[in-house]
């Protein structure tokens, strides 16, 4: 029974991370590749358990557990960092950063479309906000997500005179640097999707920010395990090397 239960459990799992397709990253690949792990060891485990009865075995064993265990125990210091940073909402938000997402041709897609939605509802709030959107062109883009994000925020009325573009960028790192280069305010509200918002704040302190703060969009949620995951990656690679 017990078999049952931990392979419908895997095999959710692994559902889970190919309905983000037909996205596939970082993110869901390491999900899947590692499910399937567990569905081998679950259905073949009375072999595997054979393995303990030689030193070999032993060893390679004892060192894979060791190694799942810490990552689990990584990950989720991580979730809990990243889960914080989504609380750190701002009192009264002066600057915000409108991080770039993919663009359907000219038009957001629906997840830059809902981090638009989030820094409009904050600009109608807050009247004496002002926005910095950021964002190159990338392949299949026709035209900057920048561009992209000022006519979104325009058509649905926000005043030209409170959006600033920023057209170069091509990771989260330039990002923030460009748009540092547009403010001297260091005392910024980032406005992104909730599982990339520690890594932006990391970024934007590393860049110079003295205060950090955040207004997250919603995640569709077929591709939040994805992303979530992917997070976990970037962050390392931030804390290596420092971008």
């Amino acid at each position: 029974m017990m078999k049952i239960t931990l392979f419908i459990i895997e095999l959710l799992a692994i559902i889970a991370f190919n309905a983000a397709a037909p996205i596939y990253n970082e993110g869901n690949i390491f999900g899947i590749a590692f499910f399937i792990f567990l569905i081998f060891v679950t259905l073949f485990f009375d072999k595997v358990k054979k393995l303990f009865s030689k030193i070999t075995g032993k060893i390679i064993i004892l060192s894979a557990s060791f190694f799942m265990i810490s990552g689990v125990i990584y990950a989720g210091i991580l979730s809990v960092f990243m889960a914080d940073a989504i609380s750190n909402k701002p009192a009264d938000p002066k600057t915000m950063i409108v991080l770039g997402c993919q663009v359907d041709g000219t038009v957001p897609s629906k997840m830059l479309a809902r981090r638009l939605d989030t820094a409009y509802d904050a600009l109608i709030e807050y009247p004496d906000a002002v926005c910095i959107v950021s964002g190159g062109r990338g392949s299949g883009e026709g035209i900057s997500e920048a561009e992209c994000m000022y006519r979104y925020l325009v058509n649905k009325g926000v005043s030209p005179e409170r959006i600033i573009t920023e057209d170069r960028s091509t990771s989260t790192s330039e990002n923030i640097r460009y748009s540092f280069e547009l403010t001297d305010d260091r005392d910024i509200t980032i406005v992104t999707d909730g599982f990339h918002q520690y890594r932006a704040s990391l970024i934007a302190k590393h860049e110079g920010a003295e205060n950090v703060t955040s207004l997250s969009a919603k995640t569709e949620l077929r591709f939040l395990p994805t992303y979530w995951v992917r997070e976990w990656f970037g962050i390392t690679y931030f804390y290596i090397f420092g971008k």
